[in-house]
């Protein structure tokens, strides 16, 4: 069974081509304008065509992502490319209740990236958890195909606060991720530049002590993209990481985690690389460690992309089964 347990309604900011990406995917994921095509009445790229987009992405807007439309665009591209499980998930910066946590632990101060950084924060933090999860509930009904999650952002000195917040939310698993280092989110592209200025030997060494204790921390059900520090291409001779990845693959095994073979670094950013890489998930097999299957999209029509590629390179690599989640407890399917 194809499996896509890590798939995101929507991010921001709320940029103009945020504005045109949701409008492509609304064109590629709706039946009316589908129908309106086959038809003859509303060619590609016509005045009327465009009006129909246009339309569509004022509902879109005006109903917001939590609406069951959109969620059911997403389930409807997935089941089109064979997903048979679907995880649903929110990044926590999103929900307001959990922005002092973001402030606690990213840099926001007065410098260039705690200035660039609090912009950040204040355009995607506009909703709450409590929605979130009504609504992505409501869309899974009583149907076992669809389970509701959190990605949450590890930080070292917050598991306790983190903890009393995951308490209140009921969820079928969370996702622990490591996205900042020392207060930097390095996979933001405006942030980019400051990779040339480390020493990519001791960064890595760094990301993946997070890594280790992300899964230590008894938090999260699965560590989410767990080498996604090569995001920009930056990455020292992967021959010296070899140890790196079993000190963090024996983690995951000794924490009772399972990790997920990520895609979207493949389609979405400059790596072009699944998440982990071959040789990390090498590493993640030795020491069996679970693995589920991601997209990480953020729009409908990404969804399931290069999932066929990543069971293959799972097979090649010897797994046989892939995790999912629900009820707080952890399943396994055969591939």
């Amino acid at each position: 069974m194809k499996v896509d347990f890590h798939f995101h309604l929507e991010e921001g900011p709320y940029s103009l081509r945020w504005l045109e990406r949701t409008a492509r995917a609304l064109s590629a994921t709706s039946d009316e304008i589908g129908r309106e095509q086959e038809t003859g009445r509303s060619p590609l790229h016509s005045l009327s065509w465009i009006n129909s987009v246009s339309a569509q992405l004022g509902r879109r807007i005006e109903q917001g992502p939590f609406h069951q439309n959109w969620i059911k665009r997403y389930l409807a591209e997935g089941r089109r490319r064979g997903i048979g499980k679907f995880g649903l998930v929110d990044h926590l910066y999103r929900f307001e209740e959990f922005k002092p946590y973001y402030l606690k632990h990213i840099c926001v101060d007065d410098s260039p990236l705690g200035r660039l950084q609090r912009e950040w924060l204040d355009r995607v933090c506009v909703t709450s958890a409590s929605a979130f999860i009504e609504a992505a509930k409501a869309a899974a009904g009583s149907d076992d195909a669809l389970s509701v999650g959190l990605e949450a952002d590890y930080f070292p000195g917050g598991e306790a606060e983190l903890a009393g917040l995951l308490e209140m939310l009921d969820v079928d698993y969370v996702i622990g991720s490591v996205h900042f280092i020392d207060g930097w989110g390095f996979d933001n592209p405006e942030t980019a530049s400051r990779f040339e200025d480390e020493n990519l030997e001791l960064l890595y060494a760094r990301h993946f002590s997070l890594v280790q204790r992300a899964a230590r921390s008894g938090l999260f059900d699965m560590i989410g993209h767990p080498d996604n520090i090569k995001v920009f291409g930056y990455r020292p001779d992967e021959g010296l990481l070899g140890e790196l990845y079993r000190e963090t693959a024996r983690a995951f095994k000794e924490a009772g985690v399972a990790t997920e073979v990520n895609t979207g670094l493949a389609y979405r950013y400059p790596v072009k690389e699944i998440c982990p890489s071959p040789l990390l998930l090498a590493a993640m097999f030795e020491y069996g460690v679970p693995v589920t299957f991601s997209s990480d999209a953020h729009y409908p029509d990404d969804l399931g992309t290069l999932i066929d590629e990543a069971v293959e390179l799972a097979k090649r690599t010897g797994y046989r089964e892939a995790a999912w989640f629900k009820g707080g407890k952890r399943y396994l399917c055969e591939l």
